[in-house]
């Protein structure tokens, strides 16, 4: 299938099992079987996980993509010979850049579920189609990266406006929201994928969610006290 489906959770994953570098081949660009030239998409992905390779402290160098045609074997092989011979130098995963292997996991775990957010945050990017390999490396700047990464996007449901009417439970794509009938709705944190669906989702009239960037969430209301005591109207 089209490179373009190669996700960016899916390079992670690989790190994260222990692969010492990972290829990705596509067709040529601007020779692409799919109306989406994917390919192009595949490129961009690549080329902002590098960057995010260099800020948890790995060798960008581990993560490859080459465009040929499938005639090209020659090629292929000649590719392939050298990105293994780059890898066997550069030596074990984590090892060779000095980072423990539990810490590591805990850096590519901790990526990987931001991954929904990135592509969320950088999806104009990544839709880009560079002409000039001269642009690659610019694409995305270590600046950026570390901004990413800092002012990460959290949602938090506030108790003293959530009227218990379970839209945002019903709208979230991943159930992150703990929801009941005239109960404050709290959202899992560790569920969430930081899509802004619930932000969007809440009534104006109530304004319950709320956006926090770059800092911590406050943490959730006990479960006993989350009923909604409503008031009656008088009479």
């Amino acid at each position: 299938m089209c490179s373009g489906r190669v996700d960016l959770a899916f390079v992670l994953r690989a790190f994260s099992n222990g692969l010492d570098g990972v290829f990705i081949g596509g067709c040529r660009l601007k020779e692409c079987n799919y109306s989406t030239h994917g390919n192009y998409h595949a490129l961009n992905m690549v080329l902002l996980c590098r960057k995010i390779m260099e800020h948890i402290g790995l060798n960008p160098e581990r993560l490859r993509i080459e465009f040929m045609t499938s005639g090209e074997g020659i090629l292929f092989a000649e590719v392939m010979s050298e990105f293994g011979n780059k890898v066997n130098k550069l030596g074990p995963l984590g090892k060779a850049e000095g980072i423990d292997q539990n810490e590591l996991k805990s850096k590519l775990a901790e990526i990987t579920k931001l991954v929904p957010y990135i592509k969320l945050v950088k999806n104009e990017k990544l839709a880009s189609r560079l002409e000039n390999p001269e642009e690659y490396d610019k694409f995305f700047t270590k600046d950026e990266i570390d901004k990413l990464f800092s002012e990460v996007i959290s949602y938090y449901i506030d108790p003293e406006k959530c009227q218990g009417c379970m839209i945002c439970a019903k709208r979230c794509p991943v159930e992150a929201i703990i929801s009941a009938k005239n109960q404050v709705h709290v959202i899992e944190q560790e569920k969430c994928i930081k899509c802004g669906t619930c932000f969007e989702a809440c009534p104006p009239k109530f304004g319950a969610v709320t956006k926090i960037s770059g800092k911590p969430v406050p943490p959730p209301i006990p479960e006993e006290k989350r009923t909604i005591v409503r008031k009656s109207k008088p009479r």
